[in-house]
C-alpha cells in the first residue's frame, strides 16, 4: 500500500497561471448532476458477526470483481469523467501541464558499474523513463532501455527496476504493463545492447544482488499461483540465475521449506545480498511491510556450493531495518533502544548481534539509510524535516558533508558501492528542483547535468516549516507552500497532505506540478502525522494499530492550525492521502465531515475490516493488524472509513480515484466506499470515482497519465472550494 508520492507531485513542471497571484473572491459552489448523477449500486448486504460486534457490508459482492462490477466501475469512471470535463478551466490546466511536462527530464535514479554511469530518467518529452549510460559523469549518453518497446497494444509499459552488474558488462531489469506491477525480469547485454533470450515471470519484486563476478544473480520470485489469489504474496523464493542458462535451471537456495535452521513465514520474503570485494552472503527476511528484518550470514562460496552454513545475525526484535557490507566488516541500522536510529558494526567471523560496536551513536537527526563505499560508509538523514549526509571513514571518524542548499535526498537516488569512492544523491527542496550531486571522498561535492534544470522561475515561492500543536499536546511538523504575497485572511484555498504509515516520510519534493494552484493563489501544505517516519520510530508507532487515531486526528487538528493562522476557512480547503493515505483522509473525512470543503482519496485503502482479504492485504498486517485477533479487529474498525459511513450526513466533496490494475489496494475498496458515500450523503455535494483503466496504484503510471489525473483534481479543489473560473455552467 506504499504510494509513490515523488511521481505524483513532482515529476512534471507546471507554469500556468503565472501571472496570478490571488485567489478569486469565493462563490458558492454550483452543483453540476448530469444525467441525475452517478450509476447506483446494488446493495446486496452481508452481516456476520466478528468478536462480538455485527458487522454489515453492503457491498461485499463488488469483492469478487466480476463482470458487473466491472461494468459499474465502467460506468463510475464515464460519470466522472463527464462531470471533471465540464469544468471551466480544466482543459486549460490539461494543457499547461502537457505542455510544461514535456519540456522536464525526471531522474529516478543513477548507479555505476565499471567505469559506466547508469540513468534512470524520464527524458524531456517523453511519456516514461528509460535507461540510459554515461562513460563516466561527463561522457556522451546512449539509450539501453525503453519499456515502450514491450507495450502491449492498448496499454502501457513501465521500466519497474534495474541492477547494474558490478563490471557495468549487464543490466538486469524488470518490465510490467498497464500498472501491474507484475515485473517479467530480462537481462540486457549492455556490450551489445541485446536482450538476453532468458525470461522469468513473476519477478514483481525481484531484488536482484549480482555476484561479484557478474555471471549471475539471486532474485526473489513468486510462486505460481493467479494473481487474483490471497497467496500470491506468500511463499516467495530466492533463486539463482546464471547467464545464458534457461531459468528453468535456476536454483531456488534461499527461503520456506528450504532450511530447518532458517524458519520462514508465508508473507516473509527471501532475498540474497553480495556485495563486490566481501566473501560474505546476507540472507535476509522481509516480513510483509514490516520494515525490521531477519538477517544471516554465511560465506558466498558455501551458499554457491549448496551448504550455507547460515548464522543469524539478528531478528525482528533486534530493530534493524537496514544494512551494509564492506569487506569484512557487516554494518546495522537499527532503532533498538534509539528511537532516532543508530549504526553498528560487526565482523564477518562473528556476525550475531550480539557482538556488535555502536559506531554512529543516536543523534537529533533521523537516520534513514545507509550505503557502503569504497571509502567508507555514508549515512543519509533527516533533521528538522531537512537532509543531512555522513561519513563514516574507516578510521571511525565521522564527518559531515556540506550539501548544496537545504533540502531533502531522494531515497531512490542515495547510492554508493564498494568498487567506487563517495556516493550519489538527488537534492530538492519545496521550491527547488532536483540536483543530482555526487560527494568524492574527500568531502567536496559536485553538482551534475544529469537533471537538467527546467526553466521554471522559482523566485516567486517561499516554504516554510512550522509545527502544530494537537490535542493530545504533540507538535505535529507542517509545512506549508505558497506564493510570495498571499495574505493569510483566510480567502485562499488551501490543499493539505496527509499519509502517515510505515515510517514513510514526507520529505520535500520540488512541487513543479501544483505551481498552478500557487499561481492562482492556493496554499499547498503537508502534515507530518504520526505514522510516519519524520521524528523517528516513536513517531511511527504512535499511528500504528491501536494508536492509529493519532494519524487521522492530527490532521484534522492541522487543518485547523492552517484555518486559525488565517492561511485559508472551512469552505476553502480541501485534503488530501493516496494509498494508506486513504486511512487518514477517509477517517477525517467520516469523523470531522464538516471540517474540509473537499476530499481527495487516491487509490485509498478504504474498507481496513476487508483489505487482508486482498493479494496485498497478507503482507500489510505487520503494519494495521488482522480481524483475526480480537484487538487486531477493532484497530480495524477504529481505522475502516467505509464502516464509518452513516447516513443522511452532510459529506465534503469527495474525488476518489482508483487503477483497474492496482496491485496494492484492490480497486474495489474506493469502489466500495464512493457507493456507500453517494448513498449515504444528505449535502449534496459531489462524491465521484475517477477510474484508469490502464493504471495500477500510480506507480506505472504515465507522464500523460499523471497530467491528466492533476489536471482532474486541481480543477475539482478548485470547484469545490469556491473559486468562480472553475464553476460548471448549468
Amino acid at each position: 500500500m506504499r504510494f509513490s508520492r515523488r511521481a505524483f507531485l513532482a515529476s512534471t513542471a507546471c507554469l500556468a497561471f503565472a501571472h496570478a497571484a490571488r485567489a478569486e473572491g469565493y462563490v458558492k459552489p454550483v452543483d453540476f448532476t448530469p444525467g441525475g448523477g452517478p450509476p447506483v449500486a446494488p446493495v446486496r448486504p452481508v452481516v456476520e458477526t466478528l468478536w462480538g460486534h455485527q458487522i454489515t457490508d453492503r457491498y461485499r459482492w463488488m469483492e469478487a470483481q466480476g463482470p458487473e462490477w466491472q461494468a459499474y466501475m465502467r460506468a463510475q469512471g464515464a460519470y466522472a469523467a463527464k462531470v471533471l470535463a465540464a469544468l471551466p478551466g480544466r482543459d486549460a490546466l490539461a494543457e499547461a501541464i502537457g505542455k510544461n511536462t514535456a519540456a522536464v527530464a525526471a531522474v529516478v535514479s543513477v548507479q555505476t558499474g565499471g567505469e559506466t554511469l547508469f540513468i534512470e530518467r524520464r527524458p524531456a518529452g517523453a511519456n516514461t523513463s528509460k535507461l540510459f549510460m554515461r562513460a563516466g559523469a561527463n561522457g556522451a549518453e546512449t539509450l539501453l532501455i525503453d519499456p515502450d518497446s514491450y507495450a502491449k497494444p492498448g496499454e502501457h509499459a513501465e521500466l519497474d527496476w534495474w541492477e547494474a552488474s558490478p563490471d557495468g558488462a549487464h543490466v538486469v531489469f524488470g518490465v510490467s504493463s498497464g500498472g501491474s506491477e507484475r515485473s517479467v525480469l530480462r537481462v540486457l547485454d549492455v556490450t551489445t545492447n541485446t536482450v538476453l533470450p532468458e525470461q522469468i515471470d513473476r519477478t514483481n519484486w525481484a531484488s536482484p544482488s549480482w555476484l561479484p563476478d557478474g555471471s549471475g544473480f539471486f532474485y526473489n520470485r513468486l510462486q505460481d499461483v493467479s494473481p487474483d489469489s490471497l497467496d500470491y504474496e506468500k511463499n516467495s523464493l530466492c533463486w539463482l540465475h546464471r547467464l545464458n542458462t534457461d531459468p528453468a535451471q535456476d536454483v531456488k537456495l534461499f527461503g520456506h521449506g528450504l532450511d530447518a535452521s532458517v524458519p520462514v513465514q508465508d508473507i516473509d520474503a527471501p532475498g540474497i545480498a553480495v556485495t563486490p570485494g566481501s566473501d560474505i552472503a546476507i540472507g535476509m527476511l522481509e516480513s510483509g511491510v514490516q520494515n525490521e528484518l531477519t538477517l544471516y550470514a554465511a560465506k558466498l562460496t558455501d551458499v554457491l556450493a549448496g551448504h550455507p552454513g547460515w548464522v543469524k545475525i539478528c531478528a525482528p526484535e533486534d530493530a534493524v531495518t537496514g544494512f551494509a557490507v564492506r569487506g569484512a566488516e557487516i554494518f546495522l541500522l537499527t532503532h533498538k533502544h534509539a528511537p532516532h536510529y543508530k549504526v553498528l558494526k560487526l565482523a564477518a567471523e562473528k556476525p550475531q548481534i550480539a557482538n556488535a560496536v555502536e559506531v554512529v551513536p543516536q543523534s537529533m537527526a533521523v537516520i534513514r539509510a545507509i550505503a557502503a563505499a569504497r571509502d567508507g560508509l555514508y549515512i543519509r538523514e533527516l533533521d528538522a524535516g531537512l537532509a543531512g549526509l555522513r561519513h563514516l571513514g574507516a578510521d571511525g571518524k565521522i564527518t559531515q558533508v556540506a550539501l548544496p542548499f537545504s533540502g531533502a535526498i531522494d531515497e531512490d537516488s542515495f547510492y554508493a558501492d564498494t568498487l567506487h569512492g563517495g556516493a550519489w544523491f538527488g537534492l530538492e527542496s519545496w521550491v527547488r528542483p532536483q540536483v543530482i550531486c555526487h560527494v568524492a571522498p574527500d568531502g567536496g561535492v559536485m553538482q551534475t547535468d544529469i537533471a537538467p534544470r527546467p526553466e521554471i522561475d522559482v523566485s516567486p515561492y517561499v516554504s516554510e516549516e512550522v509545527f502544530a500543536t494537537a490535542r493530545d499536546g504533540a507538535r505535529v511538523p507542517l509545512s506549508i507552500v505558497y506564493r510570495k504575497g498571499v495574505k493569510r485572511d483566510g480567502a485562499e484555498p488551501l490543499l493539505m497532505e496527509a499519509y502517515g504509515a510505515y515510517g514513510i516520510t514526507l520529505d520535500p519534493v520540488f512541487l513543479a506540478r501544483w505551481l498552478p494552484f500557487l499561481d492562482a493563489g492556493g496554499v499547498f501544505a503537508v502534515a507530518h502525522v504520526r505514522g510516519g517516519g519524520e521524528l523517528g520510530e516513536e513517531w511511527h508507532l504512535a499511528g500504528q494499530k491501536a494508536e492509529k487515531y493519532h494519524t487521522w486526528q492530527d490532521a484534522e487538528d492541522c487543518v485547523l492550525h492552517l484555518i486559525e493562522a488565517g492561511y485559508t476557512s472551512h469552505r476553502r480547503v480541501a485534503v488530501i492521502g493516496g494509498s494508506a493515505g486513504g486511512i487518514t483522509v477517509g477517517r477525517l473525512l467520516t469523523e470531522r465531515p464538516e471540517l474540509v470543503a473537499a476530499v481527495i482519496d487516491m487509490v485509498g485503502v478504504s474498507d481496513a475490516l476487508r483489505s487482508e482479504f486482498s493479494p496485498n492485504g497478507p503482507p500489510n498486517i505487520p503494519e494495521f493488524g488482522t480481524v483475526k485477533t480480537e484487538e487486531g479487529f477493532h484497530d480495524l474498525l477504529a481505522m475502516d472509513a467505509y464502516q464509518h459511513v452513516h447516513d443522511k450526513v452532510k459529506y465534503p466533496s469527495v474525488l476518489l480515484t482508483t487503477g483497474m490494475n492496482d496491485p496494492r489496494v484492490a480497486p474495489w475498496e474506493p469502489a466500495k466506499m464512493a457507493a456507500r458515500l453517494q448513498a449515504a450523503t444528505a449535502s449534496g455535494n459531489p462524491v465521484l470515482l475517477r477510474v484508469d483503466t490502464d493504471a495500477g496504484h500510480g506507480i506505472g503510471s504515465t507522464r500523460a497519465q499523471r497530467d491528466q489525473e492533476t489536471a482532474d483534481i486541481m480543477a475539482f479543489v478548485l470547484w469545490r472550494t469556491g473559486d468562480p473560473r472553475y464553476q460548471p455552467k448549468v
